[in-house]
């Protein structure tokens, strides 16, 4: 058991190291997004991508895609938008044999293993809510019945944050199904003159494939058979508690400034990004640090401010920064 435990952390950190590898011959710098990408896949989470035009956030989800031996589907999403037009409809066939007529359910582009659901605030609520079900359950309903989805299902969403008008934001019940929200900002200096000097050359590297789809499917079931020790379980249930203005773990600025915390499924995802951190750094258990380390991503969409915190401008990342620092790790 001991050397098949030895075999498996090789093999994951190994997986990490080539798709890291193959990523970088497209995209420069964004390491920690990248380590952060591959934290939610091996934990079988969603992610959505906020940032602003520009910065790759489509490159990098369709680089990775290419990588990994999976169905990539990319899901533009604007106004005119239908729910059918993202998980398919029934259309009326007729056999020409017999010149019955029936139904055939067509499938929607959602039926991929790996979604890009590009600029999704830019859809009316009413189609955003056409990926709950699939996120969640694995499965979309057209007419009654159920068409289940082929694991693993990873999507991946894209936001731009400085561009309001002509946009929805997205249901609560919709954020909270995504493991992450991740922040991409601007290259640094050297990142940003590399990023010129390799796409405006005569040839642009391609990436190969790391992973086969089965053993993504082995990687995530692996992940959830780490044993996460109890004091890690208790301050990430502690870390999340405290995010709440009525709870018993709850901070002064959390009582001041915030209208709702987050909930179970945040303690959820931040043990499971937790795991999943440790194998991609060689470690057979999470430690507290793994899980401060997810924090931010984890905790950011999920902690919502109230009026005296916005007119002080103080964020849900402020607020995160504060729980950090007071929540007890013992």
């Amino acid at each position: 058991m001991k050397k098949e435990l030895v075999n498996n952390l090789e093999f994951v950190a190994l997986s990490r190291e080539k798709i890291v590898s193959e990523i970088g011959k497209v995209i420069v710098g964004q390491h920690e997004i990248i380590d952060q990408l591959l934290i939610a896949l091996f934990s079988g989470g969603h992610v959505l991508i906020v940032g602003v035009p520009g910065l790759a956030k489509t490159l990098l989800v369709k680089t990775l895609a290419s990588i990994l031996d999976l169905k990539f589907s990319r899901i533009q999403f604007t106004p005119d938008l239908m729910p059918s037009d993202i998980i398919g409809t029934d259309i009326i066939e007729e056999d020409l044999e017999t010149g019955r007529k029936h139904f055939k359910f067509v499938a929607g582009p959602i039926f991929a293993n790996m979604i890009l659901a590009d600029e999704i605030n830019r859809t009316p609520p009413k189609t955003q809510s056409a990926l709950l079900e699939a996120m969640q359950e694995l499965k979309v309903t057209v007419n009654g019945r159920d068409y289940f989805l082929e694991p693993p299902f990873f999507v991946l969403a894209t936001q731009n944050p400085i561009e309001q008008e002509g946009t929805y934001l997205l249901p609560e019940a919709q954020l909270d199904r995504f493991m992450f929200e991740l922040r991409i900002d601007y290259p640094s200096y050297d990142e940003e003159k590399q990023i010129v000097v390799e796409t405006t050359a005569p040839e642009v590297s391609q990436p190969e494939k790391v992973l086969e789809r089965n053993e993504i499917l082995e990687l995530q079931k692996f992940v959830r058979m780490v044993p996460a020790p109890d004091h890690v379980v208790d301050y990430a249930v502690r870390l999340v508690r405290a995010s709440r203005p009525k709870g018993e773990f709850a901070t002064k600025m959390v009582k001041d400034f915030v209208e709702w915390g987050a909930g179970p499924r945040a303690s959820q995802f931040l043990i499971l990004g937790a795991k999943a951190r440790a194998l991609l750094r060689g470690k057979p258990v999470p430690t507290i640090e793994d899980v401060k380390a997810i924090a931010y991503p984890v905790l950011r969409h999920r902690i919502i401010v109230n009026f005296a915190a916005e007119a002080e401008g103080i964020t849900s990342e402020d607020i995160i920064a504060d729980l950090l620092e007071n929540v007890s790790e013992s």
